[in-house]
């Protein structure tokens, strides 16, 4: 098997996702375990404000990186919604919303939804293996780092949904 574009693309996603759900075993687990609830949520909700990288597709596309408009929008408009929902997801924490559970679930099958669509959108119109420069850093470094952060959000809200989410304030 010849490398090639595409095959470099799966193989840095394949390969940085080990090193990050590692790198999430030996320092990330042990200190979510050590904050509260909330607190953890807040920093793994945190790492999808990122997804306003989304934007530079249009730099891409001008630069030469061949993509069809529809798929470009797809992207941008699912990490864009992506975004604002983390963002009111911290404003809700930061407010001691119970509400941050059920939109905290929201982001994650958001999230999901929007990789796996996009993902398949670019593999059916075969330019996945055409993403380059800033986008490819994106895809193959920035991606897996969410994703890594989506399955440690599944899992803290299941492990810890009889732990109350903000820990009892004494009086001021």
């Amino acid at each position: 098997m010849q490398m090639n574009a595409e095959i470099a693309i799966y193989l840095a996603q394949a390969l940085n996702m080990v090193a990050f759900i590692a790198l999430a075993i030996w320092f990330v687990v042990p200190k979510l375990r050590s904050v509260g609830r909330a607190k953890a949520l807040m920093a793994l909700t945190s790492v999808h404000l990122g997804r306003t990288l989304c934007l530079e597709i249009y730099s891409s596309q001008d630069a030469g990186m061949k993509m069809a408009n529809n798929i470009r929008d797809q992207i941008v408009v699912g990490d864009l919604l992506g975004w604002a929902l983390a963002l009111i997801i911290l404003f809700c924490l930061a407010w001691r919303l119970r509400l941050s559970i059920v939109l905290i679930w929201l982001l994650a099958i958001e999230t999901v939804v929007d990789m796996g669509s996009g993902t398949i959108a670019l593999i059916r119109a075969g330019t996945i293996g055409d993403v380059n420069g800033t986008s490819w850093l994106i895809v193959a470094f920035y991606l897996p780092v969410v994703q890594v952060a989506v399955g440690l959000s599944i899992w803290q809200l299941i492990t810890r949904r009889g732990e109350p989410l903000f820990k009892a304030e004494g009086p001021r």
